[in-house]
């Protein structure tokens, strides 16, 4: 795993990067949980959906927003760290030009920048979230989702209730051919104390089903 500095619109931005074997390797960028509660690129959560994409041979990359470790800036409610999200993906793909699939993934604020990056990005293919805080994001701006995923969430979660991201899914629409998926993980709290295995079992399940699916057709060239 490489230690990098990358360039975001703040400064630089703190990344650990996996180059994978394969020339036209699909790629993968992770996002971190809150950066004022204590999230980072090393939260254990975020570490474990990095390993998963990079067992599956994706290039993936992984980064601190903003004022994080020795990323530069400052928190930005959302509006900053999108942007870092944005930069990183560029790089991402700079690295890998030629690369078939792009995903997205995140956890808990990382999730919300996640679901908005895809939001602005139509070559995102699919995504995972875990815990997203859909008690203190609106999510209605997924209209429609155009990208198939799946939202887990925790039976115990008490920062970001089952019911709230039940209720938010449930109301999200999608572009013809996407499907967007949400599954509880029983007993698992916010942080998946506990039930950090059963959550990367969970996802690995979700995103080999994904994979052996055919792609879907490639998006017009961003303007």
């Amino acid at each position: 795993m490489a230690e990098l500095i990358l360039t975001g619109a703040a400064g630089r931005l703190e990344a650990r990067y996996n180059q994978a074997e394969s020339e036209n390797a699909p790629i993968a960028l992770i996002l971190h949980n809150h950066p004022k509660a204590g999230g980072s690129m090393q939260d254990r959560v975020t570490v474990m959906l990095h390993k998963l994409f990079v067992e599956r041979g994706f290039s993936t990359l992984r980064f601190n927003f903003r004022g994080v470790g020795r990323s530069q800036g400052n928190f930005d409610n959302g509006q900053g760290e999108l942007s870092d999200a944005a930069s990183a993906l560029d790089w991402l793909q700079s690295q890998n030009p030629v690369a078939p699939v792009t995903w997205v993934a995140g956890y808990s604020f990382g999730s919300y920048i996640a679901l908005q990056l895809l939001m602005r990005r139509p070559e995102i293919d699919g995504f995972i979230t875990v815990a997203t805080p859909a008690n203190h994001y609106d999510l209605s701006f997924l209209a429609p989702c155009p990208s198939s995923g799946m939202m887990f969430y925790g039976s115990n979660d008490q920062v970001s209730p089952p019911a709230d991201l039940e209720r938010s899914a449930s109301k999200i629409r999608t572009q013809k051919g996407e499907t967007v998926e949400w599954e509880m993980i029983e007993g698992a709290d916010h942080f998946y104390r506990n039930e950090l295995d059963l959550l990367r079992d969970r996802a690995a399940n979700y995103l080999d089903r994904r994979l052996a699916q055919p792609r879907k057709a490639a998006p017009a060239p961003r303007r």
